[in-house]
């Protein structure tokens, strides 16, 4: 069965207890790929602050330990499914395990594609069908997702996550531009530049605080469809 990266995120993780819903362990906070970066081998954990005040460091859980239970994760093997139990068990070199989630992605001709945004892939083996490559937010609303098979992967280099150069003329998938049959490069440079003045006032409102915030929401979703009109109106 196939799942998104972006299913598993913030999503509670516990320690099964009896027949109840089990002991809370944490939250997923991000998925850890193999060496080679084309599969999911575990998620690392945040574990609940101690008295809500001391810090606690986040627990590697491996995939064949987790089983997914309705909208919490399940720690089906304790003892050997988690940290260095779990990095010997399954023969990781731990050093050279990558977390792709957020990191720039780049052509091997140096193109820069936006950053790593979501994966597709099957759940129990944790082989990665698809990565998806946006700008997020806003623009990646306009513009689209890029999708890149496992196979286009070249690896990890310098902070990147480096693809071979016919990614950057595959087909968007979501957003505005990738429904029109938009190309990417051209889609990506235009969404930019509109999305920016949303993202720009966006930002202004968060920093005015919560209370501020909570007005502000539906002041944005209208502005938002302003530049929807905007981007539409600039791609004719």
């Amino acid at each position: 069965m196939m799942t998104r990266l972006s299913d598993l995120d913030k999503l509670k993780v516990v320690v099964p207890k009896g027949g109840g819903a089990g002991k809370r362990f944490g939250r997923v906070k991000t998925a850890v790929f193999s060496p080679e970066g084309t599969r999911v081998v575990g998620v690392m954990v945040r574990r609940p602050d101690i008295a809500g005040m001391i810090k606690r460091p986040d627990v590697f859980v491996a995939l064949d330990a987790l089983e997914r239970r309705d909208k919490t994760l399940a720690i089906t093997n304790l003892e050997e499914g988690t940290d260095q139990a779990a990095q010997t068990r399954l023969g990781l070199d731990w050093d050279r395990c990558i977390i792709w989630s957020g990191m720039d992605a780049r052509t091997e001709g140096g193109r820069e594609l936006g950053f790593v945004s979501d994966a597709s892939f099957d759940a129990t083996t944790g082989q990665v069908e698809c990565f998806f490559v946006g700008d997020g937010g806003v623009a990646q609303t306009l513009v689209g997702a890029l999708p890149i098979p496992a196979a286009l992967v070249r690896g990890y280099a310098k902070g990147y996550m480096v693809v071979a150069d016919e990614v950057a003329s595959s087909e968007l998938t979501g957003g505005v531009a990738a429904k029109a049959g938009e190309g990417y490069a051209r889609a990506k440079v235009r969404g930019a530049a509109v999305a920016k003045k949303a993202d720009d006032k966006a930002a202004r409102a968060l920093d005015k605080g919560s209370k501020t915030l909570g007005r502000q929401l539906g002041r944005t979703k209208g502005m938002f469809g302003s530049f929807m009109d905007e981007y539409k109106r600039a791609s004719k």
